[in-house]
């Protein structure tokens, strides 16, 4: 993500919004006290056809809604529109409405106010220009880029270290470096949070957390500009304690989700096409696969992705024929055991011509493995090539402390994969292999990537060597995957005939001699 820092010019114009339409929506919990004089502190630059004024009352319980009404009769220059929830929905549900109502309005941007005066309106044309200019998705009013300011501003001690400290955490967890994490002053474009499911986030204060997460992991630009802090006589509504720790566990939750243990849907916005990334750095299944594989050799490589494999072994001069399942056409293998089958890839008809034959991150991936690997040796007749198998170990010692917790959730990557169909321990992968007809040649495991989740260094050098002495101690509970050395043995059809050729043979021999 690019943050961008951009100082406000004094005594600049305000900002034309260039035929664009602004939504300034007011989020109000028994604000009677403050609410008209936040309206009337809208600057009259924005009091034009392209401003509407949304206010959501969110079931006060003083006249917040009374008091809205009255300001909306008696001013007339800017179109206002004020609506009350049937019940309380708390404030991250209030802002779900206000974007909703934005998206479906066709506004170009929405800015979010707070109806106790927290934040100056009057900052509104200022905050508005990095939208117009098309340099950022999202705008915060920040208080903490002027640190000093803030606290004059009345910000009580124990909310500015806390905003420091909150911040500078989730910085570190998701690699930003915004100011604060943690202002109310914000401005999106419409189409940002048409991107992201803002819907699925919580409807309580840490709604603003969650929707900062998602544009990072969207990828969409955030803008930060100063703004000044006032502190006077509203009532906040904020438990801090219980704040902070929704903050945390939902950062730490979105950085899981980062290095694919954990998934929640609200967190699965990353733009990027889901690839295998790079492992031939490290001791990894991808290292496996090119160190089993013979230099000059015929090789098949069957999986999803590794096309970094392929071009390593091409480097090794072996003559590769690479087929991506994820992008090939399917073929539907009913069969009267199972009528409803789901599609599965179709094994190729001169499997047999290989030396060796590469299934990588596949077997997972399929309804029906144990046919498709009855398929495979099938197809290689008597040839006996080396099948190499890499797969996830579902029995790895992170994803069964997660099941002791009540926790087996899926993840766009890793053991417990979205698009992972079978799970696999060494002793199931084995078992299927010897019941396809495979001879096991050798049984390896690796450990977790951890350059591909912490980075390149002596951290993840540190835990990978730590990992591969665990693996040594039990493959089964600390091996990430599984990798397999197998020989496709010929079918009792193509070993009956070999059986009766060589028998000929054998019987001719034998009475050459005889005579």
């Amino acid at each position: 993500m690019r943050l961008i820092e951009l100082e406000r010019s004094a005594g600049l114009p305000p900002v034309d919004l260039a035929g664009k339409r602004l939504l300034i929506f007011v989020v109000a919990y028994n604000a009677a006290a403050t609410i008209e004089k936040v309206l009337s502190r809208i600057p009259q630059s924005l009091h034009t056809d392209d401003v509407e004024v949304l206010i959501i009352d969110d079931s006060s319980k003083d006249d917040t809604f009374r008091n809205g009404l009255r300001y909306q009769q008696k001013y007339s220059a800017i179109k206002i529109t004020i609506l009350r929830t049937p019940e309380n929905q708390g404030y991250g549900g209030n802002q779900k409405l206000g974007y909703r109502y934005a998206i479906d309005h066709c506004f170009d941007f929405v800015a979010m106010v707070h109806g106790d005066g927290q934040y100056a309106p009057e900052e509104l044309p200022n905050l508005v220009g990095p939208l117009v200019r098309g340099e950022a998705a999202a705008v915060f009013g920040s208080r903490m880029i002027n640190k000093a300011s803030a606290r004059a501003g009345g910000m009580p001690l124990y909310k500015w270290v806390g905003n420091q400290v909150l911040t500078g955490f989730q910085n570190r967890m998701l690699g930003t470096s915004l100011s604060e994490f943690h202002s109310g002053f914000r401005l999106y474009s419409t189409a940002a949070l048409a991107q992201i499911p803002f819907e699925k986030n919580t409807n309580g204060f840490h709604f603003d957390t969650e929707i900062i997460i998602q544009l990072v992991l969207a990828k969409l630009h955030i803008a930060e500009l100063p703004v000044p802090t006032f502190y006077g006589d509203e009532i906040c509504h904020v438990n801090g304690m219980k704040y902070a720790w929704d903050v945390f566990k939902a950062t730490i939750k979105a950085r899981l989700c980062g290095i694919h243990l954990f998934y929640d849907r609200k967190f699965d916005v990353n733009p990027e096409i889901d690839q295998h990334s790079d492992k031939l750095g490290f001791a990894s299944s991808q290292r496996f696969a090119v160190d089993a594989s013979i230099s000059g050799k015929r090789v098949l490589q069957l999986g999803i992705g590794h096309a970094n494999v392929a071009a390593e072994l091409k480097r090794r001069s072996c003559d590769v024929t690479a087929i991506d399942f994820a992008a090939s056409h399917l073929r539907a293998s009913a069969s009267p055991a199972m009528p409803f089958s789901a599609p599965s890839p179709a094994v190729p008809s001169d499997a047999g011509t290989y030396d060796q034959i590469l299934l990588m991150d596949l077997i997972e991936h399929l309804y029906d493995p144990e046919n498709f690997m009855d398929e495979l040796r099938r197809q290689t007749g008597n040839q006996r090539p080396e099948v190499i198998i890499t797969s996830a170990n579902v029995a790895f010692f992170v994803t069964r402390m997660m099941l002791a917790l009540g926790q087996f959730n899926y993840s766009r990557k890793g053991i417990l994969g979205l698009g992972h169909r079978r799970l696999f321990t060494f002793k199931s992968l084995r078992a299927l292999l010897e019941q396809a007809g495979y001879q096991i040649i050798e049984e390896a495991g690796v450990p977790a990537p951890f350059p591909l989740a912490i980075g390149t260094n002596r951290w993840s050098a540190a835990l990978l060597k730590l990992n591969r002495a665990l693996i040594g101690f039990s493959k089964s509970l600390f091996s990430y995957q599984v990798c397999i050395r197998s020989r496709a043995l010929p079918d009792l059809r193509h070993l009956l005939t070999e059986t009766i050729s060589g028998s000929a043979a054998f019987r001719a021999e034998m009475l050459r001699h005889v005579a």
